[in-house]
């Protein structure tokens, strides 16, 4: 019996998807519940599952191929391994091959590009998934950098053979992803519907580490979550927005939309590019809630697993370049939100304090938001109150 694989359905904001490529190839078994192929939308990669087991008996569509909710992609022989199986004349026992890794959609177009034998990505595989990176040092490993290809040199990061020495001007075509062509479709549309100015100040983080410090292992013990600074900074946020609602606003037309919510985000680093989930209601939440929520969707969108809804709306978000060295930035704005919050690395720096020059832990803080709607008052005063209350954590307790 034949079972037809389908493109499921997208989500109704999702118009269509491209087929990033295929974990299985025509004639290959295949288990129920395996995945089959990834379909890339503007913001989330999506698994194709087998609904039997069987082999894959043909391929309907080429990698690379925009699709729609319901076009078929391809076709299953169900029972069709046993068959397989019997009908295959013993030969000398050997040994068992292990099964193959699970590689992520960019480990799998660098493993392609490449041409990785089987044995490489094996031995790239760390707890059965292997990413970009795994791949990168596995066939650097593998392969001396003279040896390697100039387009296979630049997908490893390794230094590239002057064009001098070879002759000729080398380059490399590379089609954007769909999340990248989406990222660069709305930087561009923020830079050229919005009024975006940046305001800067600073912030002493000496009471939150003193405070991290004197509760983290029992907070980690009682909650199963460590507790970072993110929490201090959504919780301080969510403080400004309400003391300024403008910033927590959106233009529509020649409307100004306040929204008496507060769906923060928080923007994630991923090997596909900037995500940026969104936690709910995020007023009601204590710092556990936001350290869970934001671990978790740090691992699922690194991972690819991450929901398309936990990607949409938001009213503010935040974004950390500390993290990457950072010590100062203009952030974009995400819209259609109206002001975003931009971290930076912390740093010990000489702090005149009380006539007295001491060392604290210092980080730039970076507000970028929309002028049409929101006043350089309005920002600053938005800024300041996130200050003091990373100064004084006591007051996102008290709500002063």
């Amino acid at each position: 019996m034949s079972v037809e694989i389908r493109v499921p359905q997208l989500p109704e904001s999702v118009a269509d998807a491209t087929l990033v490529a295929w974990r299985r190839q025509p004639g290959e078994t295949v288990s129920r519940d395996e995945n089959l192929a990834d379909l890339e939308t503007d913001k989330v990669v999506l698994e194709v599952p087998a609904p039997v087991a069987g082999v894959l008996q043909s391929i309907r569509i080429a990698p690379g191929t925009s699709v729609k909710s319901g076009e078929l992609l391809a076709v299953i022989e169900v029972g069709a391994a046993t068959a397989a199986a019997t009908a295959t004349p013993a030969v000398a026992a050997a040994p068992a091959a292990a099964p193959p890794p699970k590689l992520g959609p960019a480990a799998q177009r660098v493993a392609e590009e490449l041409g990785l034998p089987q044995a490489t990505i094996a031995a790239a595989a760390r707890g059965g998934r292997v990413s970009k990176s795994d791949l990168v040092t596995a066939a650097t490993a593998a392969a001396p950098a003279a040896k390697t290809a100039p387009a296979a040199r630049a997908a490893l990061g390794a230094p590239a053979i002057p064009a001098a020495a070879r002759g000729v001007r080398a380059e490399r075509r590379v089609p954007m992803t769909r999340l990248r062509q989406k990222i660069a479709e709305r930087l561009v549309q923020a830079q050229s519907t919005q009024a975006l100015l940046t305001t800067f100040n600073e912030v002493d983080l000496t009471k939150v580490n003193e405070l991290r410090g004197r509760y983290k292992d029992a907070f980690e013990k009682q909650h199963g979550v460590k507790l970072g600074f993110m929490s201090f900074f959504v919780k301080a946020s969510i403080e400004g927005l309400r003391k300024f609602p403008l910033l927590n606003a959106a233009v529509e037309g020649n409307e100004i939309v306040y929204h008496e919510y507060f769906d923060i985000g928080v923007a994630v680093s991923t090997e596909r590019g900037l995500m940026v989930p969104v936690l709910r209601n995020a007023d009601t939440l204590d710092f556990a809630g936001v350290e869970r929520g934001i671990a978790s969707y740090a691992q699922r969108a690194r991972d690819g697993t991450i929901a398309l809804e936990d990607l949409t709306g938001g009213t503010f978000s935040i974004t950390n370049g500390g993290g990457f060295g950072s010590l100062l930035s203009t952030p974009i704005v995400n819209a259609p939100q109206s002001a975003i919050l931009g971290m930076h690395k912390t740093q010990q720096r000489a702090m005149v304090i009380d006539g007295q020059v001491v060392a604290r832990p210092m980080m730039y803080l970076a507000l970028s938001y929309d002028h049409r709607i929101i006043d350089g008052r309005e920002a600053v005063q938005f800024l300041v109150t996130v200050k003091d209350c990373l100064e004084d954590p006591g007051r996102i307790l008290l709500g002063v």
